[in-house]
């Protein structure tokens, strides 16, 4: 049995589908910013193998923004999501 070279390409695009979808299940955002990257490069093989260059610039730009979000400092020690700060963090 021959697989052919578009079956495998097109299985790619689903894998990156897959991929991205699945990433949005993970509840710690370390775990979702990662598996955001792994499939956002997917999709820019992908979309390099069928000349997309759409799909390339707007992943490169999804692994970017991700790359980003995970390596940047943590932000203000006492800063909760929100943005309110801890009162005994902030010395008040």
């Amino acid at each position: 049995m021959t697989v052919q070279p578009s079956t495998l390409v097109e299985a790619l695009g689903w894998a990156a589908t897959a991929t991205f979808i699945a990433s949005y299940l993970f509840s710690r955002t370390e775990l979702l910013v990662r598996a955001q990257m792994v499939g956002g490069v997917m999709w820019v093989i992908y979309g390099a193998l069928v000349h997309a260059k759409p799909v390339v610039a707007a992943n490169v730009l999804v692994v970017c923004a991700a790359a980003w979000k995970a390596w940047r400092p943590s932000g203000r020690r006492g800063a909760d999501p929100a943005g309110a700060v801890d009162p005994a963090a902030a010395g008040g």
